[in-house]
């Protein structure tokens, strides 16, 4: 099993930055893409930016510019770098991680998710 820790939410101010964290740890064989989803009340959980195991990068358009994603795979750990942070940012956030067992079986994996608030 792998299992995910998130840390880095808290409260800002709106223009504020944040950076997420969320390490991998267990019995880890291959991660391939890793990336941070939201949730914000009432609404549905949603893609805010995913790394694929090549590299590339993909970000919804509402953060594109503000938010950057990075991974250190030797750490199994990815990063979500979040400035100019608005109060529509307010959300739990969930980091997801797709990984491969030796048997060859696919499995996504989501943290406990870190509370961000972005409040005057």
């Amino acid at each position: 099993q792998v299992q995910l820790v998130e840390s880095g939410g808290g409260l800002v101010q709106p223009g504020g930055s944040l950076r997420l964290s969320c390490a991998a740890s267990g019995s880890i064989f291959r991660i391939t893409a890793m990336g941070w989803y939201r949730q914000a009340p009432g609404k549905q959980r949603e893609l805010v930016a995913r790394s694929s195991s090549s590299g590339s990068t993909n970000y919804a358009d509402s953060v594109k510019g503000r938010f950057t994603i990075s991974r250190d795979n030797a750490k199994n750990t990815v990063y979500l770098q979040m400035n100019s942070l608005k109060p529509e940012d307010t959300a739990v956030y969930y980091c997801n991680v797709d990984h491969i067992a030796t048997t060859g079986v696919w499995s996504p994996n989501w943290g406990q998710g870190t509370q961000v608030t972005v409040s005057s």
